[in-house]
């Protein structure tokens, strides 16, 4: 199951996205299929699901469609936005005042 990472905050629409790193402070900014990707992704348990209802949504093959989820999901994953579910999240290291949480 794909997840943003915590501290990755999204803000997505159909005419586009964007989603907020806690960690680094920048925002990724979302094309609108990129985006509805993303919200694809969040909403059904797998990938090959949001795949399909990605096909049927732009009309397009389900190759084609499984190759723009993919794309997505290893574009945030390498911005340490999102992880498959299936590994462990990247740890969060907090540092204040020189105590760590």
């Amino acid at each position: 199951m794909w997840r943003l990472c915590e501290g990755a905050h999204p803000v997505l629409t159909d005419e586009g996205g964007a989603i907020l790193s806690e960690r680094s402070g920048r925002w990724a900014y979302l094309t609108p299929t990129a985006s509805a990707a993303v919200m694809l992704l969040l909403a059904f348990t797998s990938q090959e699901e949001a795949a399909a209802r990605f096909a049927d949504r732009y009309g397009i093959g389900a190759g084609q469609a499984a190759a723009g989820v993919r794309t997505v999901t290893e574009a945030l994953a390498t911005q340490d936005l999102s992880y498959d579910g299936k590994t462990a999240a990247k740890p969060r290291r907090r540092w204040w005042k020189g105590w760590q949480s």
